[in-house]
């Protein structure tokens, strides 16, 4: 198997939106932003998977020395890093951005609750927005607002996650709704741990849902006409999370017990009309 091939099976594996948007771009950036998402993939996995925190901290380090042999400091053993070698060569991507991505995985080791929003949006910055920024760069632009535009979507596209996630992070004791948010509206931690859906559980999930539609309407607005089409694919991701959001408002918000998703044949519509739209 090659390093091209490993890459696509890690993510398409992962039956994302983000991977199913990557159809539609020319072979180059397709290969390109496939590499990216499976070093994210891989990244990601340590932290969910490795049970004891010291080892995927050790995991999370040996990263770092991949990335390293990436951009020429020894040679990169993974296949994730053999395949990203001529990519961030071609489309000159940061060697700090890739680090950044393992920081950001690392602060779901550290961490379990976010004291405030401000805390909150480092690390949505880091493993999301981050993640934007290097898809600009492989994707191609001609303005720099399209920067802004790729780091509030970013945003935008965390907190959906978050918000859907609710339940499912309670459940593995990980709470991501920023504690004095919670402390405003009157939920408790053992609220969210017990899945007791309040009113004013309701009434903190609204709130987060403006932020994220908020952050959605900040994106479009940064995002310059000329580079529109380039960022199709950002643009692609954008609707079906929003539509995600859309379902969760529309069934009640039940994410303490629920996990709201589309069907792939109701994300596939919702990308190939994104894509003939922009």
């Amino acid at each position: 198997m090659t390093p091209d091939e490993y890459c696509r099976n890690k993510a398409s594996s992962s039956g994302s939106s983000f991977y199913n948007s990557f159809r539609f771009l020319p072979k180059d950036k397709r290969r390109a932003i496939t590499a990216l998402y499976a070093f994210c993939r891989e990244v990601d996995d340590v932290v969910d998977e490795c049970t004891d925190t010291n080892v995927a901290r050790t995991t999370l380090n040996w990263w770092r020395n991949e990335v390293a042999a990436i951009y020429g400091v020894g040679k990169p053993q993974h296949p994730v890093a053999q395949a990203l070698v001529p990519v961030v060569k071609q489309f000159n991507l940061s060697q700090e951005h890739l680090l950044e991505i393992i920081d950001g995985m690392e602060m779901d080791l550290e961490q379990s609750r976010y004291e405030d929003f401000k805390s909150l949006q480092l690390y949505c910055y880091r493993v999301a927005s981050v993640v934007g920024l290097l898809s600009v760069e492989i994707f191609g632009y001609t303005d720099r607002q399209t920067l802004k535009y790729a780091h509030d979507l970013g945003i935008a596209l965390q907190l959906t996650n978050i918000i859907r996630d609710v339940g499912e992070d309670a459940r593995r004791n990980r709470i991501y709704l920023p504690m004095d948010e919670m402390q405003q509206f009157g939920v408790t931690a053992a609220d969210i741990l017990n899945s007791r859906e309040t009113e004013n559980f309701q009434k903190l999930m609204a709130f987060q849902i403006e932020r994220a539609q908020r952050y959605y309407r900040q994106a479009m607005d940064h995002l310059p006409a000329v580079d529109r089409k380039a960022q199709r694919t950002g643009l692609i991701m954008a609707t079906v999370y929003q539509a995600t959001l859309q379902e969760i408002v529309t069934s009640g918000c039940h994410v303490l017990k629920e996990r709201v998703s589309l069907t792939p044949n109701f994300k596939f519509w919702l990308a190939f009309k994104a894509w003939l739209k922009n």
